[in-house]
């Protein structure tokens, strides 16, 4: 697929550069091009500052877009606010349903809403059936993941052969070959750690680049080279991916609770919503009132 005037931008995206996805939005505002090239360009506006978490800037400004999928991407900058209460996240939901289901849906539309589908739980149906037709090389990503989390490795497989047709040297492409090179096992696992080197000296390393590459190494056995990629993506934030990745390295390293429990605390203190903790506390919770039966009295 030939390059366009948004080629560096998506790729930036894609990549987990999101401060430098919103600058390059700006920077090709000017230059001539399609007018879907100029809608995408203004989606991707508005998906980098959600990826910002700027959810109240993003709320605002999609509010009075007439655009189906910045209208998606507002919905889901006010799903993934933690100012909305649970109890409307379910409202906003049957909003996005109604969303895509109309004849004038868009593909960006289409992707937002199966990712927030994903992110409220027993819709992973819903979420393929937004995207399970391959309109874009990222409705294709998405039913990989899918298939990924679903264990249907196979199919899998078969999307990402249709997207390398598509587009073999999209950066999309290429990450979704990591991820199925993880999955596989350790196996491939150092195979996915060279390629995500390749894409890290060629663009430069993001959080989520180093969590990727973080995981291919835990895959591949090799722990303390994990840990190496995680302490860096912590100089960029305390992000939940990195701080769960970190624990889990040092669980396989050995490493007592000196050093998983100030990281164990951390996300509970920031996090306290996500599913890691709110399963860790059910666990927990589970615990204690088993042990209560086996007490010794003093």
């Amino acid at each position: 697929m030939e390059p366009d005037e948004l080629y560096t931008l998506r790729a930036q995206y894609w990549l987990g550069h999101y401060n430098l996805c919103h600058d390059e939005t700006k920077a090709v505002a000017r230059r001539p091009m399609s007018g879907d090239l100029k809608i995408e360009r203004e989606e991707f506006a508005f998906r980098s500052l959600l990826a910002m978490k700027q959810f109240d800037k993003v709320i605002s400004e999609a509010s009075i877009s007439q655009s189906p999928g910045v209208k998606a991407i507002g919905l889901k900058a006010k799903y993934d606010s933690p100012s909305t209460p649970e109890t409307s996240k379910s409202s906003i939901i049957s909003e996005l349903q109604t969303l895509v289901s109309d004849p004038a849906t868009t593909a960006t539309a289409q992707l937002i809403a199966a990712q927030t589908f994903l992110s409220h739980g027993e819709m992973t149906k819903e979420a393929l059936q937004c995207v399970h037709a391959g309109a874009t090389i990222e409705h294709l990503a998405l039913c990989v993941q899918i298939y990924l989390r679903i264990d249907r490795l196979d199919l899998a497989k078969n999307t990402l052969n249709t997207m390398k047709q598509k587009d073999e040297e999209a950066v999309l492409t290429q990450l979704c070959a990591c991820y199925i090179r993880i999955v596989t096992g350790k196996s491939e696992a150092l195979d996915a750690v060279h390629l995500l080197g390749s894409l890290s000296e060629q663009y430069g390393a993001s959080t989520m680049l180093l969590n990727l590459t973080a995981c291919a190494n835990m895959t591949a056995g090799q722990y303390a080279e994990a840990e190496i990629s995680l302490m860096e993506a912590t100089q960029e934030g305390e992000d939940v991916d990195t701080l769960i990745n970190l624990i889990v390295c040092y669980q396989q390293q050995g490493k007592g609770m000196n050093a998983i429990a100030p990281v164990l605390e951390k996300v509970k203190n920031i996090y306290p919503n996500h599913p890691f903790v709110q399963g860790l506390v059910r666990v927990e919770g589970a615990f204690e009132r088993e042990s209560v039966k086996y007490k010794v009295a003093a």
